[in-house]
C-alpha cells in the first residue's frame, strides 16, 4: 500500500482545487450573478420566409392572373399563423378581371395581403382609379376578395369628372362601379373645390 505524506496531500488538494474551480464556477455563479438560459427560436409571425426587391411581377390564383405588382420591397411571411405578404415601401397594383382587363389601379405607401382571407390592407396616401376614371383617395382601404367588397372607415375623397364627393367612410363592389359614401358632404364642382383650397392656403390679410 502506498502512503502519501501530508505535504503531498496538500499539493494534491490544491491542484484539485485549481483544476475543479472553473468547472464549479460554470455550474454555480461565482460572483453571485444569476444566469438564465433563453430558448431563442424562429418566430414565424415576425420572421419572413422570403424577401424580394425591385419587383415587377404578375400574381396568379388558380391559373388566372389577378394582379400586377410593382414595389421596391416584398416580404413574405408564409409560415405565420395567418400567412401574409408585407410591402413596407410604396406599392402599385393593377387588378385584372377574368379577361385580363384592368379593373382598377391602386397606389399606397404600405400594403398587407392576407392570403387565406384574400384581403388587402392598404394604408398611407391610398389612391385607386376605376375603369370609368373615378379616383378614390383615403388613408386606409380594405380590398376584400372573399367578401366581394372594398371599404374604408376613414375620410374619403372621390373625384368623378368635374365633381368631388367627400365623406367619412365608404363601401363599394370590387370594380368600384357601385358604391355608397357614409356621412357624405355636398357634391362640389372641381374648380370650386380647387378655389377653396387655394383660398385656405393663401396668406391672411395684414391688419391695418
Amino acid at each position: 500500500m502506498t502512503h502519501l505524506h501530508s505535504s503531498n496531500k496538500s499539493r494534491i488538494a490544491i491542484l484539485f482545487g485549481v483544476v475543479a474551480m472553473p468547472f464549479l464556477c460554470a455550474l454555480v455563479s461565482c460572483g453571485g450573478e444569476k444566469k438564465e438560459i433563453v430558448d431563442v427560436g424562429f418566430d414565424p409571425n415576425n420572421s419572413y420566409t422570403m424577401k424580394a426587391t425591385q419587383i415587377v411581377t404578375m400574381v396568379s390564383d388558380s391559373g388566372i392572373t389577378r394582379y400586377k405588382v410593382v414595389t421596391a420591397e416584398w416580404l413574405m411571411f408564409d409560415e405565420a399563423e395567418e400567412p401574409y405578404w408585407f410591402f413596407p415601401e410604396k406599392v402599385h397594383l393593377e387588378k385584372f378581371d377574368s379577361l385580363f382587363r384592368v379593373e382598377a389601379s391602386v397606389d399606397a405607401d404600405t400594403a398587407y395581403y392576407y392570403k387565406r382571407k384574400e384581403l388587402w390592407k392598404l394604408s398611407g396616401n391610398v389612391r385607386v382609379k376605376n375603369l370609368e376614371g373615378e379616383q378614390f383617395e383615403t388613408e386606409l382601404l380594405f380590398w376584400d376578395e372573399q367578401g366581394k367588397k372594398i371599404y374604408s372607415d376613414h375620410f374619403i375623397r372621390i373625384t368623378k369628372n368635374d365633381f368631388v364627393n367627400t365623406g367619412m367612410g365608404f363601401e363599394s363592389n370590387l370594380t368600384l362601379t357601385q358604391y355608397r359614401i357614409f356621412n357624405a358632404g355636398a357634391e362640389i364642382p372641381l374648380e370650386t373645390n380647387k378655389a377653396r383650397a387655394d383660398t385656405m392656403q393663401s396668406d391672411p390679410p395684414s391688419l391695418p
